[in-house]
């Protein structure tokens, strides 16, 4: 077969053959990595005629709002649209909002498709309202209290956004992501590898607040305090978060909360809950209590078990009812405490309360992978192309979303998680927003540079995307950082959707540290990311050493220590220029200063949303992640410690006139003079 003909075909299934690496050189994708991908997507590499679009339709069709259609059907071909509630209408402009269905008659077959009608725009009230949004940037399981169970929970989220918004006069709390982790230890310490995106992690459940402990008698109630106990004492160290222990206590207190009677007001919003959520929350259940039974990764599991929709399944299912119920009535719970933590941040004065952040993908073998595994593909894993910082590139494990099949769903599943995302938010962060238009996928057994990209129709991704967030009113933050090719950013300014841009990054054409004013103005703009040093660790070059110490260094470590502390003089330089900064500052000696004219500096630019990390704010000086580590570094189990690596606890930081102080100092002019400015 010649490659000629093997690149037609990867073109009509968006595989690219080429792509521009990370300095700007054009690299040729192996023809074994397009076969590989291509057998992945169901297509014969030989056949150059089975394009996703055959016949008169394609897989999906879709429109934005008030714009004629531009899809052309052949001469003498009728057509209608079947809308969401059932009425019929002419395929013109003027099509209600919704996912709907074309039906199209040519040459008497009967062809149809899924119709999205899409918002043009996103315009949510709190950006149409407010020239400006800030607000704090936690790792919720690190911000932990005296009351939590070791780690940070909804609760505390709760507290921290309130006394945000009141104190200091933040709009927003931006979080990472609380998706659905293993049912059993161990548990996988990534907000980023999650089992389910659709559903919620019970670790973040605030034991008491469940209405059902109050009708606990006295000694059902002290045996759950006894598990609490060293828990908590484990809390008010600076020792590394063990969420094993925690899900290990809180799972045996909320199955006792689960057989407490429920009030008949209680058992009716249950009942409600689950009528709303319907089938697919049987399935996470089912698949959460099988994995209580066979391991987190049904890949491994009987075969008869493989397929969600198997008769197999469903008597595994009645045969394992109690635990399906147990894990329902934990989507709940959660999905209550999802709701108070919103509504509490909104009633404290916030315009947006909570954002949440949802990730890339999802683990091989968990629950969104069981559930809509018609909609991924099998034998890719999603990851990164090489790049300056990782040269031989990355693999997540995550299975990517089959384009053609996703579409054909009417974009489906991916609507449901949005739509589950935003349900008590304000706003949503996308990480790697980029993926919604291509993905570097990599061959199952092959190196992460033996990769090449997937593309998606963006159309139908951004305008999901778009439905779901006009639907909730909601603000959409794109993480889209690293390369990126200058159209997607475009695009994604003229839908409505913020960029992310990180001081550290923001340079002019000579390498040199930008004036604020140059900033652009639809984005988030934070000083550093949870993949980043904290601004203490950069100003002391301490990430240098730990990189270094790790063996994640490609040059000398004396080369990139010169290089970071150059670029902390180029920054330091620039704040004092414009005024932000005292001349004889000790970035070292005195980083809470450097933090503050930073702050300050975000405040100088145009940008719509700022974001305070809030590691950055009590001085701590470890980073969440350190990138290119797994086990050889603790990533994400750092809990919030003060400049001289005590623990803060978020009920003492609100009551430490100290730590205030240095807070207010920090956010200078983003604090409660923002509004009036």
């Amino acid at each position: 077969m010649r490659d000629v003909q093997l690149a037609r075909v990867a073109e009509q299934h968006g595989v690219a053959t080429t792509y521009e690496d990370w300095r700007g050189r054009q690299v040729p994708v192996s023809p074994d990595t397009i076969r590989h991908v291509l057998s992945a997507l169901g297509v014969d590499p030989r056949d150059p005629g089975q394009g996703p679009g055959r016949g008169p339709l394609p897989p999906a069709v879709v429109v934005r709002e008030g714009k004629a259609p531009d899809l052309v059907l052949p001469e003498g071909a009728r057509s209608t649209v079947e809308t969401a509630d059932g009425s019929l209408l002419p395929f013109d402009p003027g099509l209600p909002l919704g996912t709907h269905t074309l039906r199209v008659t040519d040459n008497g077959a009967e062809h149809d498709a899924p119709l999205l009608v899409v918002p043009d725009r996103i315009d949510p009230t709190a950006l149409r309202e407010n020239p400006r949004l800030w607000g704090l940037m936690a790792q919720v399981y690190s911000v932990r209290s005296r009351a939590s169970w070791g780690t940070g929970d909804l609760r505390d989220l709760s507290e921290l956004a309130d006394w945000s918004a009141r104190d200091l006069g933040a709009d927003f709390t931006l979080v990472n992501p609380v998706h659905a982790t293993e049912p059993l230890v161990p548990v996988e310490p990534s907000p980023y590898l999650p089992v389910s995106r659709r559903y919620a992690s019970p670790l973040y459940i605030r034991v008491e607040d469940v209405p059902e402990y109050a009708r606990l008698d006295p000694a059902q109630r002290e045996g759950v305090q006894r598990l609490a106990r060293p828990l908590r004492e484990h809390g008010r160290t600076a020792d590394l978060l063990d969420r094993d222990a925690v899900w290990e206590a809180k799972r045996t207190a909320l199955e006792i909360l689960f057989q407490v009677p429920r009030a008949p007001g209680r058992e009716e919003a249950l009942r409600r809950y689950q009528e709303r959520e319907g089938q697919p929350l049987v399935e996470f259940a089912t698949w959460s209590a099988l994995a209580e039974e066979h391991g987190p990764d049904f890949r491994s599991w009987p075969a008869h078990l493989r397929d969600v929709g198997s008769l197999a399944v469903g008597r595994e299912a009645l045969r394992l009812w109690p635990r399906v119920e147990f894990h329902r009535w934990l989507q709940w719970i959660l999905d209550e405490q999802l709701a108070q933590a919103q509504e509490s941040a909104l009633d404290s004065g916030m315009r947006l309360g909570i954002v949440h952040d949802l990730a890339i993908g999802v683990q091989a073998g968990g629950a969104d992978a069981w559930m809509y595994g018609d909609a991924l593909v099998p034998g890719l894993h999603v990851g990164a192309p090489p790049d300056e910082f990782n040269q031989l590139g990355q693999d997540w494990g995550q299975p990517p979303w089959n384009p053609t099949r996703l579409a054909q769903l009417g974009y489906g599943p991916f609507r449901q998680i949005l739509s589950q995302s935003l349900r008590h938010a304000g706003g949503l962060r996308m990480d790697h927003v980029m993926g919604m238009f291509r993905l570097w996928c990599v061959p199952e057994g092959a190196s992460a540079d033996q990769g090449t990209y997937l593309r998606f129709d963006h159309e139908g991704m951004v305008g999901t995307l778009a439905l779901a967030a006009h639907r909730a009113d909601a603000v959409v933050i794109g993480e889209d950082l690293g390369t990126v090719e200058p159209w997607v950013r475009d695009h994604l300014a003229g839908r409505g959707i913020l960029g992310t841009s990180v001081l550290w990054f923001e340079n002019d054409e000579e390498g040199r540290p930008c004036e604020p004013d140059r900033w652009r103005r639809d984005c988030l703009a934070t000083v550093a990311t949870h993949d980043l040093p904290p601004v203490a660790s950069y100003l002391s070059a301490e990430h240098v050493e730990l990189r270094d110490r790790l063996g994640l260094l490609d040059r000398p470590a004396a080369e990139e220590l010169a290089d970071s502390e150059a670029r902390v003089d180029q920054w330091c330089a620039l704040l004092v220029y414009l005024g932000f900064l005292e001349e004889d500052a000790d970035p070292v000696g005195d980083p809470a200063a450097v933090v503050a004219a930073m702050h300050a500096y975000l405040a100088a630019t145009p940008a719509r949303m700022l974001g305070v990390a809030l590691t950055d704010v009590v001085g701590e000086r470890r980073m969440q992640n350190q990138p290119g580590t797994s086990t050889e570094y603790p990533n994400w189990r750092i809990p919030l410690t003060s400049s001289e690596g005590e623990p803060v606890l978020v009920d003492e930081l609100l009551a430490d006139p100290r730590m205030v102080a240095r807070i207010r100092r920090t956010l200078g002019p983003l604090g409660n003079h923002y509004r009036e400015l």
